[in-house]
């Protein structure tokens, strides 16, 4: 990568931070680009140089942050068998919503609104990071780790969700508990369901 370009994608990565930041704190409406570039400490032109407009930063944003727990997830199960696999998946979402907390809290609150111009995105975004846990459930189900009569797709978002609520949780509420153990907590309520 050359100096411009790592230079565009660190410029990019402080307009992500400062974006989420902000609107985890504030809320998307109340969060002005004027906050954002100032917060990013770059030039307002700065942001529209990247993005044509606050919305277009959202949806990037959102690509962004589910981009890489998509990709934690795919590198979490490389090459294990599908129960620890779900095990790697559980460790994998703690680890990314701890490092990404106020990206978790956007992502939560956001799944839930509807009317939102990002919707459509967020949705196919979703799918991407569910259709990685689905996989390796389904691979659980096929190798007879898993119950048979297990729905794939309801258990796959379950996980997903689970992981989601109960990270931010630990985070907001029991910040001092270590991840072992919501991770412990977590896993008996899986391999029980399981």
């Amino acid at each position: 990568m050359d100096g411009r370009t790592r230079r565009r994608t660190d410029t990019r990565q402080r307009l992500y931070e400062a974006a989420v930041e902000l609107i985890a704190e504030q809320g998307f409406s109340a969060t002005t680009v004027d906050d954002i570039a100032s917060r990013a400490k770059v030039a307002k032109g700065t942001v529209y140089y990247n993005f044509a407009s606050k919305t277009a930063l959202f949806e990037e944003l959102l690509r962004h942050g589910i981009g890489l727990l998509t990709e934690a997830f795919r590198t979490a199960v490389a090459g294990l068998p599908p129960r620890e696999a779900v095990d790697a998946l559980v460790r994998a979402e703690l680890e990314y919503i701890r490092r990404y907390r106020a990206f978790a809290q956007l992502l939560l609150s956001e799944m839930w609104r509807t009317n939102r111009e990002w919707q459509q995105t967020l949705v196919l975004l979703r799918e991407q990071a569910i259709e990685v846990i689905a996989e390796t459930v389904q691979a659980g189900v096929t190798s007879g780790d898993l119950p048979a009569d297990l729905d794939v797709r309801v258990a796959s978002s379950a996980l997903f969700g689970v992981g989601l609520v109960v990270a931010v949780d630990w985070l907001v509420f029991q910040p001092e508990r270590p991840i072992e153990d919501v991770e412990k907590s977590l896993l008996a309520i899986v391999r029980r369901v399981a």
